[in-house]
């Protein structure tokens, strides 16, 4: 293996330079891109530092550290590089996560240093759709309301407690949480099917550039499961996705989850990669 250089913390003079190599994948780098199209390179609105390997016009790789830790089209001697800064700079990451040979490698990397994971997800498909939906929309999800985040709010505890294995009110009371769901809310990317106010299904579109959207959040009230709700909502919020955000949907989704992997097969999502995730 060739020596491996020093990763390089980028700024927004760095910025077309790094949607380029964003726009490469902008479904496997859909996260990444959509937070420097919206607030650039400055760590101050990124919420963390961009990483990038290669010299200034040559740039190879990136690594977003944030909340985050996510490679970007990171072969071994990026990943090399960027270990050994994680390694420097301690963990601040609740999770890493992105292409599964790139954080597997990373991990081996940082595992002895950072100690072991609370949870692995080895094998998460990448899943995507540039179609309108096989199955009919439930027309009754709709975007949801800002009078209607009271109603919201624990349905979007209950599937991030469910899907992570901690409460998102652990820590800071929930308090960053709330913002994030408000915020969804406030530029029309929570969808939900609330009857009586009860929450019967939800999404979210948590990530959005002018090539791709993601998925995030898919969550059904656990008594009303089995009954379709998954397959139609998921139907109407890529329907709205596709008219009103990008003309490529894409989530990922846990291996072993053959249920939502089954429903989202039926809406029309095919697997195009494998992401991996971290979680600390």
């Amino acid at each position: 293996m060739l020596r491996t250089t020093a990763s390089r913390v980028l700024d927004d003079s760095d910025r077309d330079e790094v949607l380029d190599l964003l726009d490469t994948d902008p479904v496997a780098n859909v996260f990444v891109a959509s937070r420097v199209r919206t607030v650039g390179l400055n760590p101050a609105r990124l919420g963390g530092q961009m990483w990038g390997f290669g010299p200034r016009g040559g740039l190879v790789s990136l690594c977003y550290a944030g909340a985050n830790l996510v490679p970007v089209n990171a072969g071994p001697e990026a990943v090399h590089a960027f270990a050994d800064r994680a390694r420097k700079q301690g963990r601040r990451c609740s999770s890493i996560v992105g292409p599964q040979e790139a954080v597997s490698l990373l991990w081996e990397r940082l595992e002895p240093h950072w100690g072991r994971a609370r949870a692995i997800r080895w094998a998460q498909p990448v899943m995507a759709t540039a179609q309108r939906p096989s199955v009919p929309p439930d027309p009754l999800v709709r975007r949801v309301r800002p009078d209607q985040f009271d109603r919201l709010l624990p349905a979007c505890v209950a599937m991030f407690t469910e899907e992570v294995g901690v409460s998102p009110n652990v820590g800071d009371g929930g308090a960053l949480y709330r913002t994030r769901v408000a915020e969804l809310i406030r530029i029309g990317r929570s969808y939900a099917r609330i009857d009586d106010g009860r929450v019967v299904f939800k999404a979210e579109i948590g990530a959005v550039t002018p090539q791709a959207c993601q998925i995030q959040g898919v969550w059904v009230d656990p008594h009303l499961r089995g009954r379709g709700h998954a397959a139609a909502g998921m139907a109407a919020v890529v329907e709205a996705a596709l008219q009103y955000f990008a003309p490529v949907v894409t989530l990922y989704v846990n291996d072993f989850n053959h249920t939502a992997r089954s429903v989202y097969r039926k809406v029309g999502f095919h697997e195009v990669d494998t992401f991996m995730s971290v979680l600390f």
